[in-house]
């Protein structure tokens, strides 16, 4: 079959790169793609939110399969405009990618089903929200309601901190997105991603992983979409994964199926763990950037099957395997990320970076430009490694790291660190 995977991101090479070495898959296609998804996929220019153009494409094409990479489209409503014309898709309808797009809903759906999350609130209002603040005190999050790309997050660690943080996003630091935010108790513990994959009613665990946030080592500076990620996560145990399916994940899924607006496609369930009980930090609806690079690096079965079956209904009859091996991805961001940044620089060294043992280097923002490779975004690059080890595979990933010729970017020398201190102990 033909696939269509939009988005141009590190995440959608990945997924690309995946899909192509299925045996059911005779050609992939990307809308809009990137220099490296080039490599493993035509690209085209097509909106990945524009639904009625993509359904168009489909229909004209004989695309099989749709796999929807980011939660704007989603949000837009593009799995509803396909699934409506009869195109299978994988990715929630809009009504279901709320569980991402408002942090609020989230938070009401946790509550109607028991989920553990943190003690929250909601406002539009700066006064009501600092008076908010005033009366819980620091340290709190303030988050912006809407679709932020991962950045409309402060863990305020003072009552100034987290008052700014109000008047930035209900000012209009990230658009209509801040329009509301949700103030939320602070959570210690550990944070990991869990990832499952549901037709509506089955849930299929996926294998768990840990990003690092924030852009410096040491885990300093501003939040970002993520600098960096490895799987598995030691701390989500068997038994944390079984308290996260069954108190967090399996009750959100029965409470969308109760409303109507049953969820079908990837959850990522980003938790908070302390002494062994997961919490639920917020959901994605789509899988997690850069931690779905070392899930594609890490999957031993063809992906395909399992996309279809939550498109269409089966997902019961469908089982994965894994590599052993534990992956790592080190992203290389153009410098100023998250904030302003220049765009058009060149990128050498890709080729020998992709030639150590163990190596994919994923794209993100790139593109070709007369057989060159441009920087075109924020993260750039995700140079992903597996190796028998966590030790291993990062210094795969840093050697590979050092091959690549491009001083305008700048990456964490520090990924991993939670896994090698608890190898180390």
């Amino acid at each position: 079959m033909k696939v269509l995977v939009l988005g141009g991101g590190g995440r959608e090479h990945a997924l690309a790169w995946k899909v192509a070495q299925s045996p059911l898959v005779t050609s992939v296609v990307a809308a809009p793609g990137n220099a490296g998804i080039s490599e493993v996929a035509t690209c085209i220019a097509l909106d990945p939110e524009d639904g009625a153009a993509i359904v168009d494409y489909c229909k004209a094409n004989g695309v099989g399969l749709v796999i929807v990479g980011p939660e704007a489209p989603l949000a837009a409503g593009v799995a509803d405009n396909l699934a409506g014309a009869g195109v299978p898709v994988f990715g929630p309808s809009a009504a279901a990618a709320r569980l991402e797009a408002s942090k609020a809903f989230t938070k009401e759906v946790c509550d109607a089903c028991g989920a553990p999350t943190a003690a929250w609130a909601r406002f539009s209002d700066a006064a009501a929200a600092k008076a908010y603040l005033a009366r819980t005190g620091a340290p709190v999050v303030v988050k912006a309601d809407g679709l932020a790309a991962g950045k409309g997050v402060v863990v305020a660690t003072t009552l100034a901190e987290a008052e700014a943080a109000v008047d930035d996003m209900l000012g209009g630091a990230f658009g209509s997105a801040g329009a509301e935010v949700v103030i939320e108790e602070f959570m210690p513990g550990e944070e990991a991603s869990f990832f499952v994959l549901t037709d509506g009613e089955t849930v299929l665990p996926l294998a768990t992983a840990q990003d690092h946030k924030r852009a410096f080592d040491g885990d300093e500076g501003p939040n970002t979409g993520g600098m960096g990620a490895y799987s598995p996560a030691p701390v989500v145990t068997p038994e944390v994964e079984e308290k996260a399916l069954s108190r967090i994940v399996r009750p959100v899924i029965a409470e969308m199926a109760r409303r109507g607006t049953p969820y079908r496609g990837v959850l990522y369930a980003g938790l908070m763990i302390e002494a062994g009980e997961p919490r639920l930090v917020e959901f994605n609806v789509r899988f997690g950037d850069p931690e779905c690079q070392v899930l594609m690096m890490r999957l031993a079965s063809d992906i395909v099957p399992a996309l279809m079956a939550c498109a269409q209904g089966g997902l019961a009859d469908v089982s994965l395997e894994w590599h052993a091996d534990p992956a790592l991805t080190v992203v290389m961001a153009a410098r100023g990320y998250p904030g302003s940044y220049a765009k058009g620089s060149e990128i050498r060294g890709l080729d020998d970076a992709g030639r150590v043992d163990g190596v994919t280097v994923f794209h993100a923002g790139t593109r070709a430009s007369d057989g060159r490779v441009l920087a075109n975004g924020g993260r750039v690059l995700n140079v992903t490694a597996a190796g028998p080890s966590v030790t291993q595979a990062r210094e795969r990933a840093y050697r590979a790291v050092d091959l690549i010729d491009w001083p305008e970017g700048f990456c964490r020398r520090d990924i991993a660190w939670r896994a090698l201190t608890r190898t180390e102990a």
